[in-house]
């Protein structure tokens, strides 16, 4: 049986090694930040893509067929 120790103060926690966890940490943030950002440029292009498109079909239009019109006169 073992013998208790009294009168020896309080006894005290060690540090835990967090090195592993911090490291696993960081991984998850940068690769969520990562998504999140993705995620971001997406909506922006599913948003805008229609006006987008309108507006370089009419600079193609004008460069390729007015302008030159134009020039020629």
């Amino acid at each position: 049986m073992a013998e208790a120790e009294y009168g020896k103060g309080v006894p005290m926690v060690t540090t835990p090694q967090m090195g592993a966890i911090d490291t696993a940490l960081e991984s998850i943030r940068y690769r969520g930040q990562l998504i999140a950002r993705n995620q971001k440029l997406d909506s922006g292009v599913m948003s805008t893509g229609i006006s987008g498109f309108a507006a370089g079909f009419i600079f193609v239009f004008l460069v390729t067929i007015v302008i030159p019109l134009l020039v020629w006169r």
